[in-house]
């Protein structure tokens, strides 16, 4: 069977996704500590205000974020390795 890019990313993006979640239940349901501090905190690159472009006929926004935590990255890892084992 040939392994294509896109199921990939597919199994890439859901295991990010799940990361993410399980770490909003934690951030939520843990008490404040060690455990708290380190798998629900997260950071959020991207363009922050977004660039707005205004031509006055038409006007345009450009911008991104993105929120990556300690479990959305291990699910991110968890995601490529059932794929590899798929």
């Amino acid at each position: 069977m040939r392994k294509s890019i896109g199921v990939l990313l597919i199994f890439i993006l859901i295991g990010g996704m799940l990361g993410g979640i399980f770490g909003e239940i934690l951030r939520v349901m843990a008490p404040n500590g060690a455990i708290q501090n380190i798998f629900a905190s997260n950071f959020s690159p991207g363009i922050n205000p977004p660039l707005t472009v205004d031509l006055v006929l038409l006007k345009l926004t450009f911008g991104f974020s993105i929120k990556v935590s300690l479990l959305s990255v291990l699910g991110m890892f968890l995601g490529a390795y059932l794929y590899k084992q798929m």
